[in-house]
């Protein structure tokens, strides 16, 4: 198998499993998902430590802690990855997987308009109108639902604020995920200890299975984000872009139709402008960077 196809596939494998996530979490009642959340931190934890053991990492790991910036940034990352992770289970427990689906879906229109506020990136007209479309189903979406759609919108910003940290921090998967779950983890397993001695954990009273679940969590979280890790090497930032996709439009599929939610008329209008925002900035995504590849021929002809 070529590099690249091996990049395509581990990112396939990735994505997918991102996506079939609705289908993990509710099998971990009757633990909430508070309790969910503080179980995922822990085992994330152990499996990365074994993970920088097994790979040799540790002196990268070591250099991480060397610098204040990277540091800073890696904790600011670690608290909206557990905002975002916190926000996703209570979601797909409490049946709002369409909801979800609709944070992931917004999100590259979230990464571009923080690349606007934050890093002062001017956008070409294609990118605007795309802007422009997303705001308009966030309004749809609200008069559809009463209400914003807050769980969407605490997903993309908080993905899109974890993305920015994490690129402006510049360190490997492993060592980053390492980091973060470490800064969390104190905190979930206190809170862990805490319901334990308060009589309302779950971890040993549901049975072999409800713990082999719970500490597979920690798998279930490692395994997408290597295999992420291994594609964002081998193919285009292009091809990963558009390969993202597919876990919104999976978690989409699964909320209509095994997991039976309701959609109505406004709703569907809601995410057929976000669909369509999704079009135009892809498109104009391809466009440009298939000019840049011909200006770039073109130089290097000169």
């Amino acid at each position: 198998m070529s590099d690249d196809r091996r990049g395509f596939t581990l990112g396939f494998l990735a994505y997918l499993i991102w996506g079939a996530f609705p289908l993990y979490w509710p099998l971990l009642e009757p633990s909430g998902p508070v309790e969910i959340l503080a179980h995922r931190m822990v085992w994330s934890l152990v499996v990365m430590g074994v993970l920088v053991a097994v790979l040799r990492r540790t002196a990268a790991l070591r250099a991480v802690l060397r610098s204040r910036r990277t540091t800073l940034l890696l904790v600011v990352a670690a608290a909206t990855i557990t905002a975002n992770w916190g926000t996703y289970i209570y979601g797909v427990n409490s049946d709002r997987v369409v909801e979800t689906s609709l944070g992931y879906f917004i999100n590259p229109l979230v990464t571009v308009l923080m690349g606007v506020l934050i890093l002062g990136e001017r956008l070409r007209g294609p990118q605007w109108a795309a802007l422009g479309i997303g705001a308009a189903a966030v309004v749809v979406l609200t008069l559809d639902h009463g209400r914003p759609p807050v769980i969407a919108l605490v997903l993309a910003f908080s993905f899109g604020t974890y993305g920015l940290a994490k690129k402006s921090a510049g360190v490997g998967a492993i060592e980053s995920l390492t980091f973060e779950t470490a800064v969390v983890a104190p905190f979930a397993l206190g809170y862990l200890c805490w319901l334990g001695s308060a009589g309302r954990a779950h971890f040993a009273g549901e049975g072999a299975g409800h713990v082999a679940l719970l500490v597979a969590s920690g798998v279930v979280t490692a395994v997408p984000l290597l295999c992420f890790g291994a594609a964002a090497t081998r193919v285009s930032m292009t091809t990963l872009g558009l390969l993202q996709y597919l876990t919104p439009v999976l978690q989409f599929a699964l909320g209509v139709t095994v997991l039976g939610e309701h959609m109505p008329a406004g709703r569907w209008i809601g995410f057929g402008l976000v669909w369509l925002a999704l079009v135009v900035l892809t498109a104009e995504a391809l466009r440009h960077h298939r000019r840049q590849l011909v200006l770039a021929a073109e130089s290097s002809a000169a």
